[in-house]
């Protein structure tokens, strides 16, 4: 079954506006957080960033252009997925990437 939806209770969804593949995209935030890519290679990769906090990439429906969400997700509450979305941002900054928040329905 396919998702293309967050798959933690509490989101914070970042926006890049970049043609850039679900896996390139991992890699780079990987990178950028010092860390690695989490079930690579399944349906559902992502990238640990703390206890109980991850990264995943959602990917526009076919042949839509950018953007990329980024959902940062957390099975402990908003606050933590919120201190790390930050974290990543400013990580994501350092390599160059402009990092935004989804506009009126573009993520929900």
């Amino acid at each position: 079954m396919m998702r293309d939806t967050a798959s933690g209770p509490f989101v914070v969804t970042l926006v890049v506006d970049l043609p850039i593949t679900k896996l390139d995209a991992l890699d780079v935030i990987a990178f950028a957080a010092d860390s690695v890519v989490e079930h690579a290679g399944t349906a559902w990769p992502r990238v640990g960033l703390a206890p109980n906090v991850w990264a995943e990439v959602q990917i526009p429906k076919f042949a839509d252009p950018p953007p990329l969400a980024i959902d940062v997700c957390s099975d402990a509450s908003l606050e933590a997925a919120a201190v790390e979305a930050q974290r990543l941002d400013a990580a994501l900054t350092r390599y160059g990437w402009v990092v935004r928040v989804p506009r009126p329905g573009e993520a929900g």
